[in-house]
């Protein structure tokens, strides 16, 4: 097949396959870039979680409810998509959603073999290209966070059973990446953690520079922000939608712990230091928000990453994870000032934590696209 570098040469591979694996095609070439949590969306897909490994014991029940009330938020104002394990249990889905008084038009399946529910990290990332009303997938490998929780494969082959459902082409770079991993201005800015992008469980291969080139082509940035570490309990080795969040173009939300015998006391401090020294692609200094961490969230002994950082930004609001916390409210405080175009969806997540993650994590969104011309 013949491919060119141009924006259109996409219109001609559509036409004729699914899955781009030739790597001298990019997304930017072709004017495509994955834009802010705060473009519109057209739907946010999830994962549903079925798997007693990530919820031990009664917990996956207990989590549910509040999974459930996650759905109910998002599809406020957008579709939702759900990947489902298999037929019974997307048929389970509908009767719990029913039930809450979900509108199931606003629900979309795709109903295939799954692993884990964290569909921030294997499932497909969304890119727009506004001047041809375009989207794309881009369809990074998984491996779990590092090989940790095996098996994995169901939840890798994801982005490509959605880009089927939706018929759209994915591109496939060839390398490990996660969604929890990056966050973006939609402005040409992206920021992660050396922590986990540079950890050899991910590329062992690639070097910094070599990542930051992966990003620029798949994701159509211009620059790469680092900051250091993750937060304790945080098993994906330490992804930025635990502890800095873009608002807008220019301003982050960062995490900071109040209580300096806290273990997440200096690797917060550390990150805040170089959040202050960064600017962005214009020159301008990037704005800092500092936002508390909640109280440190206990269950059953185990320390778990509990952030008001891990927010979904939908069409709906922003639906921020709480956790029956002293600082709830004043991260949602926080997060009104921040966000003041936008209503605040406090949700409680005291169970749904327990699986080391929370509503970002759980989550991808996919933006609306449409033509400029």
């Amino acid at each position: 097949m013949q491919k060119t570098k141009t924006k259109d040469s996409i219109n001609h591979i559509v036409l004729e396959k699914t899955i781009l694996s030739d790597q001298t095609i990019t997304p930017k070439q072709l004017g495509f870039f994955f834009p802010a949590e705060w473009h519109q969306h057209r739907a946010t897909w999830l994962t549903f979680p079925h798997n007693d490994a990530s919820w031990q014991d009664d917990k996956l029940d207990r989590m549910r409810p509040q999974y459930l009330e996650f759905i109910k938020a998002i599809s406020q104002g957008e579709n939702v998509g759900i990947v489902a394990n298999d037929e019974q249990l997307k048929q389970f889905i509908s009767e719990r959603l029913d039930s809450i008084g979900v509108d199931l038009n606003k629900i979309e399946f795709v109903v295939k073999p799954t692993n884990d529910a964290w569909c921030r990290d294997h499932g497909p990332a969304f890119l727009i290209n506004p001047e041809t009303g375009q989207k794309m997938i881009i369809d990074w490998g998984h491996n779990a966070w590092g090989g940790k929780y095996p098996p994995y494969d169901d939840d890798d082959r994801t982005p490509i059973a959605i880009a089927r459902h939706l018929e759209l082409l994915a591109i496939q770079p060839g390398i490990i990446m996660e969604g929890g991993s990056v966050d973006f201005n939609g402005a040409g800015s992206l920021l992660t953690s050396r922590s986990c992008l540079l950890n050899p469980n991910r590329n062992p291969h690639l070097n910094q520079g070599q990542i930051e080139e992966y990003l620029y082509n798949y994701y159509g940035v211009d620059q790469v922000l680092w900051v250091e570490d993750g937060i304790i309990g945080d098993d994906t080795d330490g992804h930025i939608d635990d502890t800095v969040r873009f608002v807008n173009e220019d301003t982050v939300v960062a995490c900071v712990e109040q209580d300096k015998n806290d273990e997440n006391y200096q690797v917060l401090q550390t990150n805040l230091k170089l959040l202050h020294q960064m600017r962005l692609v214009n020159g301008k200094q990037l704005n800092v928000i500092e936002l508390p961490m909640p109280k440190a969230v206990l269950i059953d002994n185990f320390r778990a990453p509990g952030s008001y950082a891990n927010f979904l930004i939908c069409n709906a609001g922003v639906i921020v994870p709480v956790f029956n916390n002293p600082n709830d409210q004043v991260a949602v405080n926080i997060l009104e000032e921040a966000f003041p175009d936008r209503k605040i969806i406090p949700l409680l997540a005291s169970e749904i934590i327990w699986g080391q993650g929370s509503f970002h994590c759980l989550s991808q969104q996919e933006p609306e696209v449409t033509s400029v011309k």
